[in-house]
């Protein structure tokens, strides 16, 4: 049997082959088809004659497709790259065919009209339907119609190659040099180069460097050669770009991608994508985001500025560099973290071996959640890949996650959680979900146990905030359970509230352990953390809005966005934003995939606008406990278990009481004047 086609339990991930994806697609989207004609001529209309079959279907075709693109970002190779560009545009077709669907839009209309018959679950998920199909364009007529369709094609497929592109461009980068040339270079990241150099036969004595975040942070953050890190740093910001290699250049899939946006956003009736993107969001305009973003800014300005200035002053008397470049920037901001809180990433990291910090981080989810978690036996897609169940108070599982933790080639770059399967109630029977949730930490190396960063940690806890919105839903009806249709500017919300754990005392002396002497951090330590957590907050802050602002004008201004147009935008908004200007060869749109291959077009600001809810809610926390179990169950209840069953704000004021407020945010990020 197909491996792609037995939803019996877990995906069985080490059967799947490049060769079972296509037939498995095309049968589950025949399927899929034939429960959409019953569906739209059924003699009745109900949930049952609807609904539930419509789900049946499309949930197979989800979870078998979702397996396959799962496995093209953790495992990626040609073949099992090519079988998923083969079958995305027979999976982008069927799902531009169901919001085309006027006969199932119709059905769908008669249920909302008729929501009394319908539980609030199913009533949510309705409204939320029906305003999909009318985003999907199914009240286009003709030719508008057909344009459309294509336009969904076209977008689907040159959105993967523009992904491609930035995985493609990251894994054909090396840099081999002398080891010497590496003074300052923590010894397990010369080590893992060293292998790469003898697994390359190269020359004895060279080491080779890679743009995999293991490999590429280190360097930039305590690489004592300049020429080094501005070698580095100008491949990194260069890749997938007319200044990189120029057979991976997303400079025309851009171009393609924006272009193809608009048109779909005046084919709909809308002035511009950003609105068309902002419909199913909490923010009400593209204007309220801009001043959102400015607003942000204008408070962050100040403190960024003192930044800037404190480091310039710094590098020039204490490490000889006269005029602070960006590719500095992370040398010299390490080196002024030694020098002011007396201690260095590097010195942090060996208190966090792998097992102390799942360990630690189990616990906290463990004390407030009333939940418990073991790890368990499945398949799975590599060997470094860890298994987990969730238990309720009597044992009962809740659901399971697969943890995918360390950098390796194939693999894409940064971290993220996603559903293998959806908690529903299925004609009877509970189904309970399963996460994945995927970083990219460095590896164990020398028989040593892997060696987190205190923000690899902070990583961490952030996809397993996300990974809970998945696994503690008390949701049971599929598309409203986990974050499912939760508004994307508050599906950050979980994450963000689980990074706040990473600073608290009675959390970090539980999640720590020196890897040699193995004591838990100490309380000195600790403090010189805290006193850092704010340091540079301002630049962090100001480089998050310039992102998010380039994003929002890109999608809101109707740009045709050729090179020259999106330079031309991307040096306007460094210079309303950023304080220190990158170099002109930057191109980070260029690999920028949250925007051109992700989902958040003109919702980059999303981040900021869900911290702003998750440090209120944790606010909370702080007045009553940090790991109150009555906090817990009502942030569970109210906010983790609701999906997108009720609105993100209602959520929000049923457990805080009260409309959220910047101020906690401020104070979270040190911007308050004392």
């Amino acid at each position: 049997m197909n491996p792609l086609l037995d939803f019996s339990s877990l995906p069985r991930f080490a059967d799947i082959l490049p060769e079972h994806v296509n037939p498995a697609i095309e049968q589950l989207i025949e399927e899929a088809r034939a429960a959409i004609g019953a569906a739209t001529h059924a003699e009745s209309v109900t949930w049952a004659t609807v609904v539930e079959p419509l789900q049946d279907a499309t949930e197979r075709l989800g979870r078998a497709w979702g397996a396959v693109a799962h496995l093209n970002a953790v495992i990626s190779s040609p073949a099992l790259r090519d079988a998923h560009n083969a079958a995305l545009p027979k999976v982008t077709q069927f799902y531009t065919e169901v919001g085309l669907n006027r006969g199932l839009f119709e059905r769908y209309k008669v249920l909302a009209e008729h929501a009394a018959n319908l539980t609030d679950e199913q009533r949510s998920l309705v409204n939320h339907e029906v305003r999909d199909f009318r985003l999907s364009g199914v009240e286009l007529e003709g030719a508008a119609r057909e344009r459309y369709a294509a336009i969904q094609d076209q977008l689907a497929e040159t959105q993967s190659k523009f992904e491609d592109n930035v995985l493609d461009a990251t894994n054909a980068f090396f840099l081999d040099v002398p080891e010497a040339e590496l003074k300052g270079v923590p010894a397990d990241v010369i080590a893992t180069a060293k292998a790469k150099a003898v697994e390359a036969k190269l020359a004895e004595g060279l080491c080779r460097l890679t743009l995999q975040a293991p490999c590429f942070l280190p360097v930039m953050q305590y690489a004592e050669s300049a020429a080094l890190r501005a070698q580095m740093y100008r491949a990194n910001v260069t890749r997938a770009s007319d200044e990189g290699d120029v057979k991976f250049d997303n400079g025309g899939h851009i171009q393609t991608i924006v272009a193809l946006r608009n048109e779909e956003a005046q084919l709909l009736g809308f002035a511009n994508f950003a609105e068309v993107s902002l419909v199913p969001k909490m923010a009400n305009s593209p204007q309220q985001v801009l001043d959102f973003i400015r607003d942000i800014s204008r408070r962050a300005r100040p403190f960024a500025e003192r930044d800037l200035a404190e480091l310039k002053a710094f590098a020039a008397a204490e490490l000889g560099i006269a005029e602070l470049q960006s590719p500095d920037v992370m040398f010299a901001s390490e080196k002024l973290r030694e020098q002011r809180y007396a201690f260095s990433d590097e010195e942090l990291r060996q208190y966090f071996p792998e097992d102390r910090v799942i360990a630690g981080l189990f616990r906290v989810v463990e004390s407030i959640y009333s939940v418990r978690i073991v790890e368990g036996v499945a398949a799975s897609w590599h060997k470094d890949v860890r298994f987990f169940e969730v238990l309720d108070e009597f044992d009962n599982r809740i659901g399971e996650f697969y943890f995918d933790l360390y950098a390796r080639e194939n693999k894409r770059g940064g971290a993220w959680a996603d559903s293998a399967r959806d908690r529903r109630m299925k004609h009877g029977q509970l189904q309970t979900p399963v996460a994945y949730m995927t970083c990219n930490f460095a590896a164990p190396v020398g028989g040593r146990p892997a060696l987190f960063t205190h923000d690899d940690v902070i990583t961490l806890f952030h996809e397993f905030g996300h990974g809970l919105h998945l696994l503690l839903t008390e949701v049971a009806t599929l598309g409203v359970s986990g974050f499912g249709h939760v508004e994307w500017d508050a599906v950050e919300l979980p994450s963000q509230f689980m990074e706040n754990y990473c600073w608290e005392w009675d959390v970090l002396t539980h999640i720590t352990q020196h890897v040699e002497t193995g004591d838990p951090l100490t309380r000195e330590l600790f403090d010189k953390m805290v006193a850092a957590k704010h340091f540079q907050s301002g630049l962090g802050a100001l480089r998050q809005m310039e992102f998010s602002l380039f994003d929002m004008r890109l999608h809101a201004e109707n740009q045709v966005a050729d090179r020259a147009t999106v330079l031309k935008l991307l040096s306007e908004v460094r210079a309303e934003v950023a304080v220190l200007v990158p170099p002109t060869y930057n191109r980070m749109p260029w690999s920028f995939a949250h925007i051109f291959g992700g989902g958040y077009a003109a919702g980059y600001y999303s981040y900021k606008w869900a911290e702003v809810l998750s440090a209120d809610a944790f606010s909370r926390f702080e007045e009553e406990g940090v790991l109150s179990p009555v906090a817990g169950s009502a942030f569970r209840h109210e906010v983790l278990g609701r999906g997108g069953s009720r609105d993100a704000m209602t959520n929000f004021v049923a457990f805080r009481g009260r409309q959220p407020s910047v101020d906690a945010l401020l104070r979270h990020n040190g911007m308050v004047t004392t």
